[in-house]
């Protein structure tokens, strides 16, 4: 009775915190159209349409069109920005922002909205030169350069590469006389190798953390809602990813570019009296909605006259805003003044417009300070005096160490620079004592610091101020990045367009829709009433799964979709596998009551096992998965463990509450009724033949790696370009002509769905790079295609806005392909091992386990067979991806269900039938769980193909190899699985007999 009543407590729990979760999403929804629709006005206002303005000029319409669309996102930026603190709604603490809801809802992965996912990886060849103070020494050369070259293809560390590389040149040739110039006294001729490494070690960790400080930061500036930030030190890559983002190359290039630290000088409250006096009047002229500076807010555009328009910001939407100097408070530390965080927009909005800008010295720069303190409400405010210069007086690359230090118990930083550097150094921090002038310590344009020095300072000094012990340690190794040089390169790289992220939408939800209404009635038409309960825990299921998503801080991607559509499937298997169960009993005359306590009791185990073994083969997918494929072993866990609650514990509630009300629920229909009823199949019998079929997969499958497969672009490298056309074209005449753009490198060419559109992908220049390669390629592919496009700009053609050229692209280097590939491997090769070592441990019987996983490389072998001798023969792309891994790993933890079930009933005849021969045994375990492996079957199996005919072309590679992997798992749990636990021998837990007397169960 206690039981019950938490299932109650929590099943009710649960749908409130999910509806709470979803009305999030949907309550930022209405808030964006609302401004979307607020930006729309406004550009209405402004500007004429494109057909207006250009009537007879498609290509002047079209470049103009993207002109209105930037305006318009800019537009909605500044009233996204500007509202975030607005109350959208009211939670259980009290009024909800905008910010804060944005935070809590289901959020699009960028294959859904589009935009950019990227990998970099830590570059450590700067490092290490910087570390050795560029060494011209050719064993140090040489060696980088191997390590280079190795690195292109290992998944190796670089340091271990770099030292084995400089012991194979030259044997007898220690570390320390490369490294010991520049080291600061941490490497001297006492040195060992092994010291040094520990030294190159540590200093790639701190050059690792600095880089993924430096990302941050630069990645707030873009102002993507929602990014996805993952650092994984081990292989010092760091995973990106920017939803909804528009400017790539600004991107690549920000991403990868050095961080530039620099010192300058800035000007003080009482020098600039003057410049904010005239701030304050302009700015309040504007308020008022008087004078020119009502163009503050807006981009200054010329209309079809050539006359200036401005802002159409109301009177009275103005009235309520705050004049500039109550924007500014007093500052309890260094800057100028400081900016709630909220404000910071408005004010910086302001100071760069034309009308405010000119109130202030030419060489002024605003720059605002570091927001890194958990809770923080305010940031700096600074005016950098650069002097009209792009270059700082003093810059990183003078630093030659920094740590943080301790002065009578107060956290400092201690400092040291080369001798060009502490003359320079000297001059100013002599100047700031004179004049109290503060000088500002700036990394990517993000004041950090900004001390006033307490004399002039030389090689040696320290740095002094309101620090904490965390602050000071993060202030040492900002000014450690102008020492440690490691610039991030982007490995791997996939790009979605608008267009593409919406017909990925529309596929998915149409795949979703149709497998719920799909296995909805099949319950109904098989299992009578009690397929109600089923569909109840079906519905729950999926609530809790997309309600309890955003909690996790989970992304739905196009995989997730997907993963959502086999959770369907899944999720109803755990009520065919109790009621079949049911059924059973039923008909062994059992009563109602008896009969349903009984199928529950029974069906326990094997549930219980087949979500187990998913679950692991999930996790796994998880751990060695990237981007998307981690987003669908996220919903697969998810739905997988709500699916337990809601198939066992939800459904069994409800089956009660109508046995309490004294109605009996139905199991039965006519169809069900008879199906596999008094199943007397040998399929023992038959073993022998289904061993020779083996062999045959055996040798097929060994003879598909002779063949070779189609690897995407993830396992083989290069760039890969979804593009476009307006009609269909000749896929040997486009590959001719982009092979001579690309220098006779021939590109893979396929269709996706027809051939007006098509996955192109090349390796061309693949292992070059710098900001302007990507770029490059993608100009030279333009040019090849240029003829199948009507005078198409290449900014419309690249844009991935646009209906027709470049939809997505994708692009992964050699060295980060072959990391991906070993993954799939140890992945695989760790399912199987843990599905072998879960079953040893839940029969006790090594032969158990030996007859699943053989069970499961037949499954694995014929999918390979599949997607090697059918590449070129189907309508579709079959790659071997991370969707495949992805679909090969859940084949294996899904055919462990059946093989698990039929196991489960061996074991219980095996103590039932005492005397009887085993392939009798097995044989009655097959049949009388054969409505149930089929049944289960059936379900996955609906919504996968669903899934494959409308789902998209995302995932039809993975619901194909899904589609095999069900019907081999069918075929092997009973033709393969079973028949081995015969030949093996054993006593099984039954006793051995010789006799061929038939016992009946």
């Amino acid at each position: 009775m206690q039981l019950k009543g938490l299932v109650r407590f929590f099943t009710i729990l649960l749908i409130i915190y999910s509806l709470y979760n979803l009305s999030y999403t949907y309550l930022v929804k209405q808030h964006e159209k609302k401004m979307e629709a607020k930006a729309t006005r406004y550009v209405n206002a402004l500007y004429p349409k494109a057909s207006q303005k250009f009537p007879n000029n498609k290509d002047s319409q079209a470049v103009y069109q993207d002109y209105l669309d930037r305006v318009k996102e800019d537009r909605l930026r500044i009233l996204l920005d500007s509202t975030k603190d607005v109350t959208i709604t009211y939670g259980i603490t009290g009024p909800v922002s905008y910010k804060k809801a944005k935070g809590e809802e289901l959020s699009l992965g960028l294959d859904l909205q589009g935009g950019m996912n990227v990998t970099l990886e830590v570059e450590m060849t700067g490092l290490l030169k910087s570390l050795a103070n560029s060494s011209t020494d050719a064993t140090f050369l040489a060696a980088i350069e191997n390590a280079n070259k190795r690195k292109a293809n290992s998944d190796a560390d670089f340091i271990n590469l770099f030292i084995d590389e400089f012991h194979k040149l030259d044997a007898n040739k220690k570390l320390n006389t490369v490294f010991s110039v520049a080291s600061a006294g941490k490497v001297d001729a006492k040195t060992t190798d092994g010291q040094v490494e520990s030294y190159l070690r540590s200093a790639a960790t701190t050059a690792f953390e600095n880089t993924d400080r430096i990302l941050r930061t630069r990645i707030d500036k873009f102002g993507v809602s929602q990014p996805a930030i993952n650092p994984n030190p081990d292989k010092k890559i760091i995973s990106v990813e920017l939803p909804g983002i528009k400017d790539k190359e600004r991107v690549r290039e920000y991403l990868q570019s050095t961080a530039n630290l620099q010192f300058w000088e800035t000007y003080k409250p009482e020098e600039l009296q003057q410049s904010f006096a005239n701030v304050e009047r302009d700015y309040d002229a504007y308020l008022k909605g008087t004078g020119v500076a009502d163009t503050i807010a807006a981009p200054v555009v010329i209309d079809t006259a050539g006359g200036k328009k401005a802002d159409t910001t109301s009177k009275t939407e103005n009235a309520n805003k705050k004049s500039f100097m109550a924007l500014l408070k007093q500052t309890q530390g260094e800057g100028i003044a400081s900016i709630s965080m909220k404000d910071t927009g408005t004010v910086m909005r302001a100071l760069r417009s034309d009308m405010m800008r000119r109130h202030f010295p030419g060489d002024a720069k605003f720059a605002l300070g570091i927001a890194n303190r958990k809770g923080q409400k305010d940031v700096g405010f600074y005016i950098l005096r650069t002097g009209g210069r792009d270059k700082a007086p003093l810059e990183g690359d003078a630093i030659t160490d920094a740590n943080p230090d301790l002065d009578n118990g107060r956290p400092i930083v201690s400092l040291r620079m080369n001798d060009a550097g502490a003359q320079i150094w000297g001059r100013l921090t002599e100047r700031s004592k004179a004049e109290t002038r503060p000088i500002a310590i700036v990394l990517d344009g993000v004041v950090y610091s900004a001390p006033i020095a307490q004399g002039k300072l030389g090689n040696s000094s320290q740095i002094t101020g309101n620090f904490t012990t965390e602050t000071a340690t993060d202030l040492s190794n900002i000014l450690k990045i102008g020492k440690l040089p490691a610039p991030a390169k982007i490995v791997q790289e996939q790009q979605v367009g608008p267009t593409l992220g919406e017909k990925a939408i529309k596929s998915g939800s149409m795949a979703f829709i149709i497998s719920f209404i799909v296995i909805f009635l099949l319950m109904l038409v098989y299992y009578n009433t009690s397929g109600w309960v089923a569909n109840i825990a079906l519905i729950l299921n999926l609530l809790f799964t997309i309600g309890i998503l955003p909690a996790l801080g989970a992304s739905l991607t196009a995989a997730g979709i997907a993963g959502l559509v086999l959770t369907i499937g899944m999720a109803v298997d755990t009520n065919v596998i109790i009621y079949e169960r049911i059924k059973e009993e039923l008909n062994k005359g059992k009563g109602y009551i008896p009969a349903i306590n009984e199928g529950y009791r029974r069906s326990l185990p094997p549930v219980l096992d087949g979500h187990i073994t998913v679950f692991l083969t999930a996790a796994i997918l998880f751990y060695f998965g990237l981007g998307p494929v981690r987003g669908f072993a996220t919903t697969q866990m998810l739905g997988i463990a709500l699916s337990l609650f809601c198939g066992i514990l939800v459904s069994r509630w409800v089956t009660e509450w109508f046995t309490s009300k004294k109605k009996h629920l139905e199991y039965f229909t006519g169809v069900s009724r008879k199906v596999f009823k008094h199943a007397k199949y040998k399929f023992i019998e038959y073993r022998k033949y289904a061993y020779m079929i083996s062999i045959v997969v055996l040798g097929l499958g060994i003879a598909s790696f002779f063949n070779g497969f189609d690897y995407g672009v993830e396992f083989n490298g290069g760039r890969s370009y979804t593009v476009q056309f307006d009609k269909k074209v000749e896929i040997d005449k486009v590959r001719e002509d982009l092979k001579k753009v690309f220098g006779n490198e021939t590109p893979i060419i396929k269709t996706v769905e027809t051939n007006s559109r098509l996955d192109i992908t090349t390796s061309f220049r693949i292992k070059e790079s710098g900001t302007g390669i990507d770029s490059l390629v993608e100009t030279k592919l333009y040019e090849g295609l240029k003829p199948y496009f009507s005078a198409m700009t290449f900014e419309r053609f690249s844009s991935q806005k646009d209906v027709l050229g470049v939809q997505a692209t994708k692009k992964v280097l050699p060295s980060i392909s072959d990391d991906l590939k070993k993954g799939a491997i140890k992945a695989t090769i760790f399912a199987l091992i843990a599905i072998f070592l879960y079953i040893l441990i839940r029969f006790r019987n090594w032969r158990y386990s030996l007859g699943t996983v053989v069970a499961l490389l037949h499954d694995v072998f014929i999918t390979l067979i599949v997607f090697s001798f059918l590449r070129g023969v189907v309508p579709f792309p079959l790659e071997i991806d991370q969707h495949f891994i992805a679909a090969v790993l859940t084949v294996i933890g899904f055919s462990m269900n059946d093989t698990v079930i039929v196991f489960d009933r061996i074991r219980e005849y095996n103590k039932q039938m005492v005397g009887a021969p085993k392939s009798q045994i097995i044989n009655a375990a097959i049949n009388d769980t054969l409505s149930r492996t089929i049944m289960t079957s059936l379900t996955v199996f609906l919504t996968v193909l669903i899934l494959f005919l409308v789902g998209g072309e995302v995932t039809k590679g993975f619901a194909f190899a899904m589609l095999v992997g069900i019907i081999t798992g069918t075929y092997s749990s009973i033709f393969v699985a079973a028949p081995i636990l015969v030949d093996l021998g054993g006593e099984d837990g039954e006793k051995k007999t010789e006799t061929k007397k038939e016992v009946k169960a």
